[in-house]
């Protein structure tokens, strides 16, 4: 009685029509509708799932294209380990005791550790001339068998939980895997080569050499870096001035078209480290999302040896559409080497990136899953906009929101309106998974792999848009965090130009002359401001009557039109700042906009700390603390 009115639902609404044009990419094969109705039917027998919550569940499951075991378990409507017994009653096979026998390491790399957990497969042992292949989804066994067939000869399946494949196979692979995540970026779009010996020495011998030529020739240092700052000041505000034109014209795209059908699968990446104070209170704000748990899944990424973030995550009741993963151990421990390696383990179309302290508005995925059907396959990626939880706890987090409004509400929609390549943000990102997977993902070894994978969507012909959708995270509102924040995203900066202009002819041929043009006064003029800031801060200096070598020099029109350039960059400031300002649900006092002036030279000082990085400790994350100033 049960299945045939679970039939019967399942044949309406196989028989509703589906959003047209609306599809997103390829989606998951569904699951065999006989498989499902007699993996319900045995659910039934054993009394595990009540009737009604059954025929929702299959309801559910026709829906959303995904698996029965994955609405049960996302709904919490049976316990895992029941479900696993009467799956492998159901399908006749054994389960895999790893503890009694462990994985074959050479079975594993027949087939190769990356495949095993990207397809959910563990090549467990040999008994006579039958392969045992463990696995937590009998479908994806059925579906590779023809190929494990060719592999491995004869084969039969046996069930394992997904994080005992996992771990068997980071136990036994982790090196083969790390140095995967490490090296998915082709090595000419890579900065891994930084760092060796001979750079080292390079970069000192530079160092050397100008503090050389200002001793000996201070005056013609002067000269030219007085030259080059002004020069950057004026591109730097001709793009500022551009941006923000192109912005308050931009046409906001309103999602208001339905969403696709079937819902594509979405997975968040997060990743962890060092976070004890942050782990609970992220569990909790990722389960106020508003998408179907049956085709949400939320990884959290951990390194192995970070014991703290695992007992903090331990304490928390995870549900079952969030799981922790493990990345390899590995001398190099950055956020995009874990994130590389959980993608692996990815099931999602879209693919998201969340950070430790991240808010998020509960429709957010909701609207990048409009977005990213309403646009064809060239946009990649969309960039949510950030903001703070905590934008009056001092000054400093008063400006960071200034700051923040500013670049995320203004010049990135104008840069995106301007059509230029778009240095992406740490968080509230979204991917199509195919892209990115076709990208090689993010270069590990940069500490800003966020700008550095915006601009290699660029040139690989992809774009990125802006979504009108606000992640709320922590303000780092301590000057000296703020500065090691910061010297690690300037760091970051340096590494990306460096990397790109490794070939100037053909990322000009790939971008075209436009966003080339775009790409070099961004990355050039934010690197020159914070470093040969202080070289202009000397000319306010000459209203009060200090004398200046250059000026002396200058006739009296370059003098005005030198103070003219000064007092319209500071007004445009001012009103990039009271503008974007509006734009925020952060709404603060217009009389904290001149505090901005003592905020920006905290920015020098990172500038240097990330030259000297960048010559010695190219690859070293400086991790930011959070949690200090959480209003949950």
């Amino acid at each position: 009685m049960v299945i045939r009115l679970a039939r019967a639902g399942l044949t309406a609404i196989a028989a509703q029509p589906a959003g047209a044009g609306l599809q997103l990419v390829s989606t998951p094969p569904r699951q065999n509708e006989g498989a499902a109705l007699a993996l319900a039917s045995s659910l039934l027998r054993e009394g595990l799932v009540e009737t009604e919550d059954l025929i929702n569940a299959l309801r559910l499951q026709a829906q959303l294209g995904c698996r029965l075991d994955e609405v049960l378990l996302a709904r919490g409507l049976v316990a895992e380990t029941a479900l696993a017994r009467v799956t492998a009653r159901h399908w006749g096979a054994p389960q895999a005791d790893l503890d009694k026998i462990p994985a074959d390491r050479a079975l594993i790399d027949r087939l190769g550790a990356e495949t095993c957990l990207r397809e959910g497969l563990l090549p467990w042992r040999e008994t006579g001339e039958l392969t045992l292949i463990a696995t937590p989804w009998p479908e994806a066994f059925a579906e590779m068998e023809p190929r494990l067939t060719d592999i491995f000869g004869p084969v039969a399946m046996a069930l394992i939980p997904r994080d005992r494949l996992e771990a068997a196979v980071l136990d036994l692979c982790g090196e083969e895997l790390d140095l995967a995540a490490r090296q998915s970026v082709p090595a000419p779009e890579s900065c891994r080569s930084w760092g060796g010996a001979r750079q080292l020495r390079f970069g000192r011998i530079c160092l050397g050499v100008l503090v050389m030529l200002a001793l000996l020739v201070p005056m013609a240092m002067l000269w030219a870096m007085t030259v080059w700052a002004v020069l950057s000041l004026a591109l730097s505000t001709a793009l500022k001035t551009a941006a923000i034109f192109a912005a308050l014209r931009r046409r906001q795209v309103q999602d208001r078209l339905p969403s696709p059908d079937p819902l594509p699968r979405v997975t968040i990446l997060v990743a962890l480290f060092h976070e004890r104070d942050i782990a609970g209170r992220l569990v909790r704000r990722l389960s106020r999302l508003d998408y179907p748990r049956e085709s949400l899944e939320i990884l959290l990424v951990v390194e192995r040896n970070d014991h703290e973030t695992q007992a903090a995550l331990r304490k928390s009741v995870l549900p079952a559409w969030m799981r922790v993963v493990t990345a390899p151990d590995g001398a190099l421990l950055t956020k995009p080497r874990a994130l590389n390696h959980a993608l692996k383990m990815c099931r999602g179309e879209i693919v998201g990136v969340y950070d430790a302290e991240d808010a998020p508005e509960p429709d957010q995925i909701r609207k990048v899953v409009r977005r990213f059907a309403n646009r064809g396959s060239r946009v990649a990626c969309l960039q949510g906009v950030l903001d703070f939880y905590n934008p009056r706890t001092n000054w400093l987090s008063r400006c960071f929101t200034m700051e923040y409004a500013s670049w995320f509400r203004i010049i990135l929609p104008g840069m995106e309106r301007l059509g230029l390549p778009i240095p992406l943000g740490g968080t509230t990102l979204f991917f199509r998974r195919k892209a990115l997977e076709e990208l090689g993902a993010w270069d590990a070894c940069n500490v800003t792999e966020d700008a550095d994978l915006g601009i290699r969507l660029s040139r690989h012909g992809y774009r990125t848009e802006l979504i009108d959708t606000t992640t709320f995270e922590e303000a780092n509102c301590r000057p000296l965090p703020w500065i090691r924040q910061r010297s690690r995203w300037l760091k970051g900066y340096f590494m990306t130009y460096a990397v790109h202009m490794r070939d100037p002819a053909l990322l000009l041929q790939q971008l075209g002359w436009w966003r080339f043009a775009g790409f070099q006064v961004f990355f050039l003029t934010t690197l020159s401001q914070y470093v040969l800031a202080p070289v202009l801060w000397t000319f306010w200096l000459v209203p009060l009557g200090v004398p200046h070598p250059v000026i002396t020099a200058l006739p009296p029109l370059a003098y005005q039109l030198l103070f003219g350039l000064f007092l319209f960059t500071e007004a445009l400031l001012i009103t990039l700042t009271l503008v974007a300002m509006r734009l925020t649900p952060n709404r603060l006092s217009p009389l904290w906009t001149p505090m901005l002036h003592f905020y920006f030279p905290l920015g020098s000082l990172a500038s240097y700390k990330a030259i000297r990085e960048l010559i010695d400790r190219p690859f070293w994350w400086d991790k930011t603390s959070h949690g200090q100033h959480d209003p949950d």
